[in-house]
């Protein structure tokens, strides 16, 4: 699936600048390699999906290639059921990670040995040191904003005390948080990142790629700058919070480079503002926590963030596209609305999808008047703007389904649907005029009776003599097709559901998600999973990609017609 989109040039912003200035001064040649590394401990969510639309969509751009690396430094956490939702997930995105025929697929953890090695010649050069303070010592001694930090007892042990300490690290001899390896830089620095800080750290768990072949794991601030140097990555693009971190991503790789290592130019680190999306939590511990509790049906559930959430509810690759260029990139934090996110989809759906008609709540309409035993067809295009996407034709008989809030028996001032002795048309069928309707011992209608003029017939000569206002969609009842239909809304009712610390929980919307028995036109009886409609007055609808089978669909709601929680005009 090619879903790069070529309608129009790449916005230019800050980071485009800067490797437009990198290629005028030749600073790289004219090579621009980027990378999208997210950590395999959960699923990717929106968020991940601006940076890796950014990141790919640079290479792309300039004739480049982005890897896809795994950062997978943390073994208690990751597993191999995260790295192929990840790499699924940006495949489904649009994006592949190929140059001159190679795979450009990485893990931190095929470099282990060097990363370990490199850390040795920090502390043979004086730049590492294994520091035996407990966590809870080693964090008062870490200083505060107007204090600065303690140099640590152990800071000055010789070279060969912290190379011995170390290597009976890596060989299991002690236990956890006995000892870890710190880079030795500045404990009076402003950055608390500077602040001598943990490059190493002993952790007896097994790795899901390299087994209980280490009990020693490097931090992800050691590891990252220097996968991105042995991958010979250009501009590493990350967001904001790594700011403050790009002094010691940088102080790592001179050291490095100082050692002879490697060569420069080095990796440069820009930071780029995260996506913060109104009605929606990008925390990876919150998203888990909804999970594993219960407030959703796995991470896939359609209301969750996750790209596997969007994908089942039914948004389009090319629309997330949309979204992250509608978006741009700024170093500025701020806001996007959801209703931005949903705007993308409509546009991008829009010109797309077929048309059908769909009653989500049904109520039988008969027309007295017609013969019984009897359908004739009709026709309606696939796509009102797109003539050669065909004509869609379906039966019109006596017994129909219609909506149960288009017939009202005392309607308010301005209601054009039916009501006793108003006449509406049954959206390309016949003009009809309300009889009256039948209830139960509740005084619920049960069915609604009307009688049909044979002459008005759309398409016909005779339906320009009719002049009505109303105009309902309709199946048949003997012809339509039954199916469950997932009306899902936004999973908060707050814009900020976790903001100022308060629980997240409170803010759930309890009418994210409603199942209904529909009737549809028979020719969505052979959707396909994945395959996405408008239902005309209702909204856009996908076959469920999990649960829907030709001849018996299961359809969620990705997003109505229109903003219904925009601010009342």
């Amino acid at each position: 699936m090619n879903t790069e989109r070529n309608d129009a040039p790449a916005a230019s912003n800050f980071i485009r600048n800067i490797i437009d200035e990198d290629n005028r001064t030749g600073k790289w040649g004219q090579r621009v390699e980027t990378r999208f590394p997210p950590e395999p401990n959960g699923y990717l969510h929106i968020g991940h999906a601006k940076s890796i639309c950014l990141n790919f969509g640079v290479a792309r751009s300039y004739g480049g290639v982005c890897h896809l690396r795994f950062d997978d430094t943390n073994p208690e956490k990751e597993s191999v059921e995260y790295v192929d939702s990840i790499i699924d997930a940006v495949r489904w995105l649009g994006f592949e990670w190929e140059k001159d025929g190679k795979e450009q697929l990485y893990y931190a953890s095929d470099y282990y040995d060097k990363l370990y090695e490199f850390a040795e010649l920090l502390i043979q050069r004086g730049k590492a040191y294994v520091d035996s303070q407990s966590a809870e010592e080693m964090r008062a001694n870490r200083g505060s904003a107007t204090e600065v930090g303690t140099p640590s007892p152990f800071r000055e042990r010789s070279v060969q005390e912290n190379l011995d300490l170390f290597r009976r690290m890596k060989a299991g001899e002690f236990k956890e948080g006995e000892h870890v390896l710190r880079a030795k830089i500045d404990m009076s620095s402003p950055n608390f990142n500077m602040r001598d800080p943990v490059i190493y750290r002993i952790r007896f768990a097994h790795h899901y790629r390299t087994g209980d072949k280490w009990c020693v794991y490097p931090m992800y601030d050691y590891t990252h700058c220097i996968s991105d140097a042995l991958e010979n990555i250009t501009h590493s693009l990350c967001t904001l919070e790594f700011e403050d971190h790009r002094p010691l991503y940088d102080w790592i790789l001179n050291e490095l480079a100082e050692a002879g290592i490697f060569t420069r130019p080095l990796p440069q680190q820009i930071e780029f503002s995260r996506l913060n999306l109104t009605y929606a939590i990008t925390s990876k511990r919150k998203l888990l926590q909804l999970v594993t509790e219960g407030h959703v049906d796995g991470w896939d559930d359609p209301r969750m963030p996750t790209i596997v959430g969007v994908r089942r509810r039914g948004f389009t690759p090319e629309s997330i596209q949309l979204f992250c260029e509608r978006i741009g990139i700024t170093k500025v934090d701020s806001w996007i609305d959801m209703s931005v996110f949903e705007g993308a989809l409509r546009d991008d759906l829009d010109e797309k999808a077929p048309r059908t008609a769909a009653v989500l709540d049904p109520v039988k309409l008969i027309i007295d008047n017609f013969p019984e035993g009897v359908t004739e067809p009709c026709n309606a295009p696939v796509h009102p703007h797109h003539p050669e996407m065909g004509v869609r034709e379906f039966p019109i008989s006596r017994e129909l389904w219609i909506e149960r809030d288009d017939y009202n028996e005392t309607p308010p001032k301005g209601y054009f649907r039916l009501f006793p002795g108003n006449k509406v048309r049954l959206r390309y069928g016949y003009v009809i005029e309300c009889i009256g309707a039948d209830k139960d011992e509740n005084g619920n209608i049960v069915a609604v009776h009307c009688n049909y003029f044979p002459d008005s017939k759309s398409g016909t000569e005779g339906a320009n003599n009719y002049k009505v206002k109303g105009n309902i969609h309709w199946v048949s009842a003997a012809a339509a097709c039954p199916a469950e239909v997932r009306i899902y809304d936004r999973l908060f009712k707050e814009p900020q559901p976790d903001a100022g610390g308060r629980d997240f929980l409170e803010a759930l919307n309890p009418d994210s998600k409603r199942v209904v028995n529909a009737y549809l036109e028979p020719g969505a009886r052979e959707a396909l999973p994945e395959q996405r409609y408008q239902f005309e007055r209702h909204g856009y609808f996908v076959a469920d990609r999990v649960d829907s089978k030709p001849g018996k669909p299961v359809f969620n709601r990705i997003v109505s017609l229109r903003d219904s929680w925009g601010k009342p005009a």
